[in-house]
C-alpha cells in the first residue's frame, strides 16, 4: 500500500442534529459515513439569509429526456481534449433518470479512468468502449467517488490496474465490504492500492496527471483529477450538475469552501460526476450555480433548525427556491 502526502483536516456538519435530513435522505449512491466531530474549523462561513439564484437565469435539467435524448443516445462520449474523454451512462433513481459521469485519459503509457459506473455490466461497457477507441491498457483507475454508483462495477477493470483514493475512501469501502447484511450476490468490494491524502502527480507518457484532494465534500473522501495542460477538472461527486445537493455523507460547509478552491484553479472544462457534459463555458457557470446550491441548502436547514421547528414541521416549510425543480429534489431534498 502506497501512501502520498498529508491529509487535510476538516469538520463535519456538527450542531444541525435532526434537520441534516432536510437535504440528506438519500444519496446519489451507498453513503459513506460522515462522523460528527464538532464545529466546523476553517470551513466556509454560514450564509445570514439563502443564497439567491436569480430566478429569470436560462434553467437547464439533467434530465435526459427533457434534453430530447433517448436510451439509445448513451453511453455518450465526448473528447474534451486531445486524448481526454468524458463518458456518460444512464442511471435510474426511482422514476427519475440522470446520468453517472467517468472520465478516461489516454496516454502514451496506459490509460487512466477516472470513476467507473455503478454496475459490473456498465463499468465493462465502459472497458469496451476504451478498447474500441485505443489499443493502450488501462492502468490506472481513481476512485474518485466511493460511492456505489461510482464504484460497484470496479471488478471490471484489469486486476493489475493501479486503484488511487483518500484514505477516507478505503475506510468507507473497506466498511461497505465488512457489512454483515451486505448481498450474497454483491460484487466484490475493489480496495485501493495507492493512497492519496492531499496531491499525486503522474507523468504517463505525453500526459501530466494530477489527483489531488481540495476538502471533503459530498463523501469526505473527494478526489479529483486536474490536467494542467488541457486544463480540464474531473470533479465526480463535488459537482452535481442539475442534480439536487445529496447531504447525508457530506460535509456542507467544506463542500462550499472545496468549490471555491476548484473554482479559483485554472481550468476550462469543470466536468461533473452526475448531469449532462455541455459545452465549457456552460460547465464553468453551472458549478457557480451549484457552488449558490449547496449554499443555499446549507442557509434553508440553518434557518428551519434555528426556528426552533420539528422535523415535520421542518419539512413542510422547506423552500429551496430553483431548486425545487433539480433532478433528484423529491428523494434527497425531502
Amino acid at each position: 500500500m502506497s501512501r502520498i502526502a498529508i491529509s487535510t483536516p476538516g469538520r463535519s456538519w456538527a450542531g444541525l442534529g435532526a434537520l441534516a435530513l432536510l437535504s440528506a435522505i438519500t444519496t446519489c449512491g451507498p453513503s459513506g459515513d460522515a462522523t460528527e466531530d464538532g464545529a466546523a474549523q476553517g470551513a466556509a462561513t454560514l450564509p445570514s439569509e439563502t443564497a439567491q439564484i436569480p430566478p429569470d437565469q436560462e434553467v437547464r435539467t439533467a434530465d435526459p429526456y427533457a434534453r430530447g435524448y433517448t436510451d439509445d443516445d448513451f453511453p455518450r462520449v465526448q473528447e474534451l481534449a486531445p486524448g481526454v474523454f468524458s463518458y456518460e451512462q444512464l442511471r435510474t433513481a426511482g422514476e427519475e433518470r440522470f446520468t453517472t459521469v467517468s472520465m478516461f485519459v489516454v496516454t502514451g503509457d496506459g490509460v487512466l479512468v477516472a470513476d467507473g459506473q455503478g454496475s459490473v455490466e456498465e463499468t465493462r461497457r465502459l472497458v469496451q468502449t476504451i478498447g474500441g477507441i485505443t489499443d493502450q491498457p488501462i492502468r490506472h483507475v481513481v476512485i474518485a467517488s466511493d460511492h456505489g454508483d461510482h464504484t460497484a462495477g470496479n471488478t471490471a477493470f484489469p486486476t493489475d490496474a493501479a486503484f488511487y483514493a483518500h484514505p477516507t475512501s478505503e475506510q468507507n469501502l473497506a466498511r461497505s465490504a465488512a457489512q454483515p447484511n451486505r448481498p450474497s450476490d454483491a460484487p466484490p468490494v475493489v480496495m485501493p492500492t495507492v493512497l492519496v491524502e492531499d496531491r499525486l502527480e503522474l507523468d504517463l507518457g505525453e500526459k501530466q496527471i494530477e489527483i489531488l484532494f481540495l476538502g471533503r465534500a459530498h463523501t469526505g473522501g473527494d478526489l479529483v483529477v486536474y490536467l494542467p495542460e488541457e486544463k480540464v477538472l474531473f470533479m465526480s461527486e463535488a459537482y452535481l450538475h442539475r442534480v439536487f445537493p445529496a447531504m447525508r455523507s457530506a460535509y456542507p460547509t467544506e463542500w462550499v469552501a472545496m468549490l471555491e478552491r476548484a473554482q479559483a484553479m485554472d481550468v476550462d472544462t469543470y466536468v461533473p460526476g452526475h448531469g449532462f457534459v455541455d459545452a465549457s463555458p456552460v460547465l464553468e457557470a453551472e458549478l457557480e450555480v451549484y457552488r449558490q446550491a449547496v449554499e443555499q441548502v446549507v442557509a434553508e436547514a440553518t434557518r428551519l433548525h434555528g426556528m426552533g421547528l420539528t422535523l415535520e414541521e421542518a419539512l413542510e416549510q422547506v423552500d429551496f427556491g430553483v431548486l425545487e425543480t433539480w433532478s433528484l429534489r423529491d428523494s434527497q431534498g425531502a
